[in-house]
């Protein structure tokens, strides 16, 4: 609890809830910036354990929010496949080193929303269908990657924007989907040992202005267009991707140095 008296982690948790906040009323892939921020003055480790109530927490008003607007075929698809990834998270968590997935995610992110945004004739293109082996895939890698980095949402969104979902409907789906899954991390995140009662403490203590951040991230969503929303949202993803990669060549950097 000490650390709710340290003033620089006050700042980074207020930027860090706050970007969460954004994310879970409806600019997906925004919140992938929380833990690095925390991250700054806190171990990553603890940082990423700090956020999970945190989001579980924004979950819930984004679930209530967005209730009824909801694409179950996605959810059917996607979510026994993040349980997956989730798993294989969990094994691999003291072998796997997190700038390598980062320079991954990143670079397969950027490439992405650089092609939605510049090269792809996304107005012209007919919606595509949820496939099913795609799906599975891309699955795994949301659930891996959200265990390891909390960092699910690039992955979602490259499987779920080429579907061209109504807005809502497109958050309501992406709210169940994480809500699930951040759930289904708890039970990991305890037997690794990265959430205890101290971290709880001072999870609860941010909870409020997670909620209040929420809020205003649903109403601020809500003053864009369909059209306009996806262009915001390709854009996060292209920023989120440089970040990441900037991180892992950091890293890499660091390491050889």
């Amino acid at each position: 609890m000490e650390l709710l008296y340290n003033p620089a982690f006050l700042v980074a948790a207020i930027f860090a809830v706050g970007v969460a906040g954004l994310s879970k009323g409806g600019f997906a892939g925004a919140g992938i910036i929380a833990t690095p921020i925390l991250a700054l003055v806190v171990p990553p480790v603890e940082a990423a354990a700090i956020m999970l109530p945190i989001l579980l927490v924004q979950d819930a008003y984004s679930l209530w929010t967005y209730r009824g607007t909801i694409d179950r075929r996605n959810i059917v698809i996607l979510l026994p496949a993040a349980v997956v990834g989730i798993a294989t998270g969990y094994f691999l968590a003291a072998y796997m080193s997190e700038f390598i997935i980062s320079a991954i995610v990143g670079v397969i992110s950027t490439v992405f929303a650089i092609r939605s945004l510049f090269f792809a004739k996304t107005e012209l293109a007919p919606a595509k269908k949820a496939d099913v082996p795609a799906g599975i895939f891309w699955g795994v890698i949301a659930g891996f990657t959200s265990m390891i980095l909390h960092a699910g949402g690039p992955p979602f969104q490259i499987y779920v924007q080429p579907q061209k979902l109504e807005r809502d409907l497109f958050i309501g789906t992406s709210t169940l989907f994480f809500a699930a899954v951040n759930w289904i991390k708890v039970p990991p995140y305890l037997m690794l040992g990265e959430l205890n009662l101290d971290i709880v403490k001072v999870s609860l203590v941010l909870a409020p202005l997670a909620l209040i951040t929420t809020y205003f991230g649903v109403k601020l969503v809500r003053r864009f267009s369909t059209e306009s929303f996806y262009k915001i949202i390709n854009v996060l993803l292209l920023l989120v991707g440089l970040k990441m990669m900037w991180s892992a060549g950091a890293e890499i950097v660091r390491f050889y140095a």
